[in-house]
């Protein structure tokens, strides 16, 4: 099971660079049922792995000048704020036993895999129904400030909950919301999950002894997956790519949901 953790650890590398998001989706899957992490500390450990990973996949996209500063810093300044006290205070916060039916416990652990798997099937579903990436028409750049704020509040505090870098929520947002280019908002998209996953991450120091060994070599493998992922998305039709990323992210979600809520053996507290 270890054995092909690491090799999922190298396709969700693989598909960042690739797709230019949906690897961290899988992530915390990863994790908890090829690794046996725990599902609240797998939440954490995927902040640090998928900020680290997108951070070496934007230092490419910032050369090939695809990377808008002023949108990163207007998006990420609220996404940053509420990923960080996501993890220091509001996952801490939640009773490990939250409530009881019969002999199901929904605790902790069951309720951020329940949350991760819903966000999956929304994730799947943009990526399967994906329209044309619209070019925004050319002329200065025009920010709905009130809006770009509340959606980097939104994707701060699910990534925070869930431990996913939501790319697919901010591409589309920085698309419509600042009119930015689809490669741009790529790699733009790449350089605020960072910095929102890592500065996230640091809620977490000091709450539970951290697994570092497991952290790094995850991290390490998928890095050399998005470098893998970046060669190959000049041969491989992206889009094409998603798309059957997508129905494999869907039906991954709809699984966790199975799994998590009819058949959890011990359904006991994480």
């Amino acid at each position: 099971m270890l054995i092909i953790g690491y090799i999922a650890s190298l396709i969700i590398g693989i598909s960042l660079g690739l797709i230019g998001g949906g690897g961290s989706i899988l992530t915390v899957p990863v994790l908890v049922y090829l690794m046996g992490v725990d599902p609240v500390m797998a939440t954490a450990y995927s902040l640090f792995i998928v900020g680290t990973t997108s951070l070496a996949g934007v230092i490419p996209k910032y050369k090939a000048g695809e990377v808008n500063i002023k949108t990163a810093t207007i998006f990420g300044i609220p996404a940053i704020a509420a990923v960080f006290l996501t993890r220091k205070f509001i996952v801490p916060a939640i009773p490990e036993e939250i409530f009881s039916i019969g002999s199901f416990v929904l605790s902790k652990g069951i309720l951020l895999m329940v949350l991760f798997a819903v966000l999956m099937v929304f994730a799947s579903v943009s990526m399967i129904t994906s329209k044309k990436d619209a070019e925004p028409e050319s002329g200065e750049q025009k920010f709905n400030f009130p809006l770009i704020f509340l959606e980097g509040i939104i994707v701060g505090t699910l990534t925070g909950l869930v431990g996913a870098g939501g790319g697919f929520l901010i591409i589309p947002a920085l698309v419509i919301l600042s009119k930015l280019p689809m490669k741009q908002a790529v790699g733009t998209s790449l350089l605020i999950i960072a910095a929102k996953s890592l500065i996230g991450f640091t809620g977490d120091l000091g709450n539970d002894p951290m697994d570092w060994r497991l952290i790094l070599t995850v991290t390490g493998l998928a890095i050399v997956g998005i470098i893998l992922g970046s060669m190959l998305s000049k041969k491989v039709d992206g889009k094409k790519l998603k798309k059957g990323f997508g129905w494999f992210v869907l039906i991954m979600g709809i699984y966790i949901l199975v799994k998590e809520l009819f058949f959890h053996s011990d359904a006991a507290i994480h």
